[in-house]
Order: C-alpha cells, then sequence, then structure tokens
C-alpha cells in the first residue's frame, strides 16, 4: 500500500568545532532529528557512526577543526556525512585490538554501515557512511501492518461517512471495546512512524476528550 502522507526528510546541516565534548550534544541532536523523521530504528546505530567519524576528525586532524555533520536521504538509505578541511588526512581502515580504546577507527564504521565512503572536494574532504532504512521511498514510512491498518483507517476517515454500527449484548460491547483499542494503538504506532511525537498526541487526545466531556454534562 502506497503511503498517503509522506514523511519530508529535507538533508540537515549542523557545523561544529571537532572536541571531545560535542560529542554528546551532536549524538543527542542527531536522536532527536531521526525520530522527526520515524527513523527511531537506525537512532543508535547513525549515534554510533557519527562518534566514530568525529572521533576520526579529532584524532588524525585535530581538536577544534570546524567540521559540520550533514544528514540526508539517499534514495532509501540514510546518509551521514562529516565535513572538515583537512584534504590529506584520510580514513583509512585499521586493525584495533580488542582492548584499543579509541582505535576502532573506521572499521567499526565498516560493520555497521551498508556502505561509507570518503570523497575530496576543493576546499574539504567528506567522509560519508549510509544505512539501510528498510522504507519503501525516501518519503515513505515503515514500522509495518499496524502503521499500515492505520493508514487505512485514516484514508476511510479522509473520504467515507462511517456507517453507523450497533453492538448489542455485553459480550459485543467488550469485543467492540477490544478492537477500539486496537485501532488507538494503531494510530500511536502511524503518529511514531511519521515522526511525530505518540506520547503528546495522546496527552492532547486525552485532554480534547476531558473538555468536550466536560462540555457535554455541564
Amino acid at each position: 500500500m502506497d503511503c498517503l502522507t509522506s514523511v519530508p526528510r529535507d538533508s540537515w546541516h549542523l557545523p561544529f568545532l571537532a572536541e571531545p565534548e560535542e560529542v554528546a550534544s551532536l549524538r543527542r541532536l542527531l536522536r532527536r532529528h531521526l525520530g522527526s523523521w520515524g527513523l527511531h530504528h537506525l537512532a543508535e546505530t547513525a549515534q554510533l557512526c557519527v562518534s566514530e567519524l568525529v572521533s576520526n576528525v579529532i584524532k588524525h586532524v585535530g581538536q577544534g577543526t570546524p567540521a559540520t555533520l550533514s544528514v540526508s536521504m539517499n534514495r532509501v538509505f540514510l546518509r551521514l556525512e562529516i565535513h572538515d578541511p583537512d584534504t590529506r588526512a584520510l580514513p583509512a581502515l585499521v586493525d584495533a585490538g580488542a582492548d584499543s580504546e579509541g582505535g576502532r577507527g573506521m572499521a567499526l564504521v565498516d560493520g555497521l554501515a551498508d556502505r561509507w565512503g570518503v570523497r575530496l572536494r576543493a576546499d574539504r574532504k567528506v567522509t560519508w557512511c549510509e544505512l539501510a532504512t528498510g522504507l519503501p521511498s525516501a518519503t515513505g514510512h515503515c514500522g509495518g501492518a499496524r502503521v499500515t491498518r492505520a493508514e487505512s483507517l485514516l484514508g476511510l476517515y479522509g473520504t467515507t461517512p462511517l456507517p453507523r454500527a450497533t453492538f448489542p449484548g455485553v459480550l459485543s460491547v467488550a469485543l467492540a471495546e477490544e478492537v477500539a483499542i486496537d485501532v488507538i494503538g494503531d494510530l500511536l504506532h502511524w503518529l511514531r512512524a511519521h515522526g511525530c511525537d505518540a506520547d503528546e498526541a495522546l496527552d492532547r487526545a486525552q485532554t480534547c476528550f476531558e473538555a468536550e466531556s466536560d462540555g457535554v454534562s455541564a
């Protein structure tokens, strides 16, 4: 099924200074950004890759080097890039020992990413890696059957009035309640897959429900 609501994933660029204390901030901002893209499942792997790419700049180019983190989509792959001004110090795979700290270098990126490389430009080099997203398209969503069901329900809401239904008997009401709970769960999965905050949406829905209920009972 085609996604009825595309997820915009415009390229994101974040300048920073290559300092050890900057890594945690970059990781946090990257996780938040991937969440807004509905790519929560890639956050940890992407954070590890960026940590290693930045550490590589710190170690081989120097602390305080002005650099840029760029995050974009290359078709259905998440592309992570670190730009730095040194076109001579090129990353390479290093066979680091198990006890080596900070010596893992590009070996970890090579193991985590689907592919990686280095692109030289006139004024800088770009070290990049790409992660498979599992998306059907660059603006599609993932999330499985629950998100697909919610997508169908949202499409139905937008095109067709819901038919009236009666549920005679306590058992039928109980079954209908379970279905309603499943629908709510599916919609929360849909929100998360499209980069929305499901908890915030649930709180807002509860607030609206309570306000409308108070208005009816007044």
